[in-house]
């Protein structure tokens, strides 16, 4: 097909644009468009070289909302506005038979999390990540060896996990003070910290997508016979169990895990759907900052081996502020977030305000919050209605 195919095409498609968005739209796409084709321009007909065309075509679609799609035998594009569904990375594809555009751009992820249901063809798994664990495996249980950092980590985590879910019980039992609780430790490893968390009574599942690590959580379990009926291990992703765990748990815990995961938001999704309302989400991870990498990976893993080579990705540790913006669309309220230090020659953790390294976060699942809404609606319509009905009035005026 010739570029004026195409042009032909494209121009055919916005035919249908709504008006208001076409008057709006039109100098962007068909100037770019000329360009693509290789007219000559003036500097002051405000028309570019052909790169502009992958440049100015997703900006003019990202403001529009306009998502290609791609029909057999032809290209066509669909209007679409979805207020509250855009992703992190959008790929636009804009296909003609052997012509092929790519375009990338990003916006800011902001989605109610009752409007966004999960997809099971999604993973939040890194099978590069499962590699690296996985030569690691017999090692978990080993406190002076490559997991020696999140031995010690236990002395600030577990009592972080065990005062907070306190908050929200009335009466506790002595030595087993969350007792009742059901908790799900997501990339549990080899069950640091799943076993204390039995031994405070709660009922613990621990998931791990490596089968090796689950078969070493397994084994040290059986040591100890109090944690036979507390502690369950199952070698599963989050997203396998989404579904039959919905609304299970009162708390989740995903300690070191969000650095490693593929997808951070689908992660958090994931979280969200199987907590309970009103549940605690529960997470500690690294910060995305010069000084994590400086002293988390180049001094951690390549100067002073504190940990394997390879263990962490600079690129996927997240800042306090992308961490809560994420989970707050997802209907999370952060509750606490707060900075840790590790000292590597004494081997211990303290609590710091300072977040640029390592920091714990603290989350609760707001309740109700579609019905609220529902509710709002339904009020709306009585108010529009009040003024022709004296009926309606009088029922408005009790449900307020």
């Amino acid at each position: 097909m010739t570029s004026r195919g195409l042009v032909a095409q494209l121009v055919g498609a916005r035919a249908h644009t709504p008006k208001r968005l076409d008057s709006w739209s039109g100098h962007i796409l068909g100037c770019r468009f000329n360009a693509h084709l290789g007219h000559k321009r003036k500097a002051t007909d405000g028309c570019f070289s052909p790169i502009s065309l992958s440049f100015f075509l997703p900006l003019s679609l990202k403001l529009l909302n306009i998502f290609p799609v791609y029909l057999e035998n032809q290209l066509s594009w669909t209007l679409q506005i979805k207020p509250w569904v855009f992703s992190k990375y959008r790929i636009m594809w804009l296909k003609s038979f052997r012509m092929t555009f790519a375009c990338l751009n990003t916006m800011r992820s902001y989605r109610y999390p009752w409007t966004r249901p999960y997809s099971t063809s999604r993973t939040t798994v890194d099978s590069r990540e499962v590699k690296t664990f996985l030569t690691l495996a017999h090692r978990w249980w080993d406190e002076q060896g490559a997991y020696a950092p999140l031995h010690s980590m236990n002395d600030l985590r577990v009592p972080f996990i065990r005062d907070n879910l306190l908050k929200t019980i009335a009466n506790h039992q002595p030595g087993k003070p969350l007792f009742g609780m059901k908790i799900l430790d997501v990339g549990c490893g080899g069950g640091l910290l799943t076993e204390p968390l039995g031994r405070l009574g709660a009922s613990v599942i621990g998931i791990d997508p490596v089968d090796e690590n689950i078969k070493t959580a397994q084994h040290h379990k059986s040591f100890d016979p109090v944690l036979d009926k507390r502690v369950e291990y199952r070698a599963c992703s989050l997203e396998e169990i989404v579904e039959e765990t919905a609304e299970t748990f009162d708390a989740v815990v995903a300690s070191e895990v969000v650095e490693h995961v593929l997808d951070l938001e689908t992660f958090i999704q994931c979280c969200c759907q199987v907590l309970k309302p009103g549940g605690s989400l529960f997470i500690t991870t690294i910060n995305k900052t010069q000084l994590s990498y400086a002293l988390g990976i180049v001094f951690s893993e390549q100067i002073a081996g504190i940990v394997p080579k390879g263990t962490h990705t600079w690129e996927k540790f997240v800042s306090p502020e992308k961490l809560e913006s994420i989970l707050e669309s997802n209907g999370l309220s952060v509750q606490t977030v707060v900075g840790m230090i590790y000292n590597p020659f004494s081997g211990h953790w303290h609590w710091s305000e300072n977040t640029s390294l390592n920091y714990a976060a603290h989350a609760v699942k707001q309740e109700h919050l579609a019905e609220a809404e529902f509710v709002l609606e339904d009020t709306e319509e009585l108010q529009a209605k009040a003024s022709s009905s004296p009926a309606v009035h009088e029922e408005l005026k009790k449900g307020l």
